[in-house]
């Protein structure tokens, strides 16, 4: 019987009768005693089961009152989908990159060494789980961990936040009363969307780009999920605006065999043509982060619509192809 099944049982046996008996162990599964015993201790140190062996009932018995807690101790390591391994590395992940400074540093460690019991599970050592699967991230930038920690709790809180914040596009530094309504984690990097009460009106903040920030006694107002979706999520990646227009791309043969697989907006529409090509259609509000998305797969994609956005696209790369050739010197 192969290990992961003797692991299974001897749970069930713990769940449902709170004892294992060494004699029945040893038969029902086909090993030596010691064998047992390993798979007992095990079960003890991967996963906090609290089993103690005693030697008057010849048993491996449940310490009292654990019953319930014991039902909690699944095996996801044996029988992970691919979605809850990924979930578990990028949770590792992000924890692993913290700064860990603050107050968290206490709470941090001993979740991620229990992550990485879970994860370690039928492998030698956990720490193999960190060498053999890795979860890689591309411009990720760094956070400052203290006012992570002030935006996350008054989200929570439901408090407004004073904030000095420094735009990426201009450069320039101002303060704002934001009321906070969610935090977003997209392509590696933390976002706070709000109503700001200066601008009345929604907005989006890179949280490392918060300087400053001071948590108000005065409540938050609550926006509604749909309007939040609506105004901040309707169009294209991270940039938000009132007015969403449609793209129509066409990627060739061999590129669209890789954008075919890829979501890139959960309203977009695609199809093959009759020559191999993927055609997506996706709404965008601001042109900005799709075009960069686009120039990435250049010269295998093509605008077909609007005009507008197949301006930008030659735009950029004129621009670029000047720079390259030093004519803009």
């Amino acid at each position: 019987m192969a290990r992961e099944e003797r692991l299974g049982k001897l749970r069930m046996w713990l769940v449902q009768n709170q004892a294992v008996a060494a004699a029945r162990a040893e038969r029902e599964l086909g090993v030596s005693r010691s064998t047992v015993k390993r798979d007992i201790d095990y079960l003890r140190n991967r996963f906090n089961l609290p089993v103690e062996w005693s030697p008057q009932r010849q048993a491996w018995l449940l310490q009292p009152g654990q019953g319930d807690t014991c039902q909690q101790y699944e095996f996801p390591g044996l029988w992970l989908s691919a979605e809850e391994i990924h979930a578990l590395l990028t949770m590792q992940h992000l924890l692993a990159n913290l700064d860990a400074g603050g107050f968290l540093a206490p709470h941090i460690a001993p979740l991620m060494k229990r992550m990485a019991n879970i994860l370690g599970t039928g492998m030698p050592v956990p720490q193999d789980v960190a060498r053999r699967i890795r979860v890689q991230t591309v411009g990720a930038r760094r956070l400052h961990l203290p006012h992570f920690q002030t935006v996350g709790s008054a989200v929570l809180q439901r408090r407004r936040l004073q904030l000095r914040y420094r735009a990426r596009g201009s450069g320039q530094a101002g303060e704002r009363e934001v009321s906070p309504q969610r935090l977003i984690h997209y392509r590696d990097n933390w976002y706070l969307d709000g109503w700001c009460h200066a601008r009345q009106a929604l907005r989006s903040f890179s949280a490392d780009a918060i300087e400053w920030v001071h948590v108000l006694q005065t409540p938050a107002i609550d926006v509604p999920d749909a309007e939040l979706d609506d105004a901040l999520g309707a169009g294209y990646g991270i940039f938000a605006g009132k007015h969403v227009a449609w793209a129509t791309l066409r990627f060739g043969a061999e590129r669209a065999r890789w954008v075919a697989a890829e979501t890139w907006h959960p309203q977009q529409h695609g199809r093959w043509d009759s020559e191999g090509r993927w055609l997506l259609s996706l709404p965008y509000a601001d042109p900005r982060e799709l075009v960069m998305d686009i120039l990435r797969h250049v010269p295998d994609v093509e605008v077909l619509a609007p005009a507008e956005l197949e301006d930008e696209v030659k735009r950029r790369l004129q621009a670029g192809v000047r720079v390259m050739e030093g004519l803009d010197e």
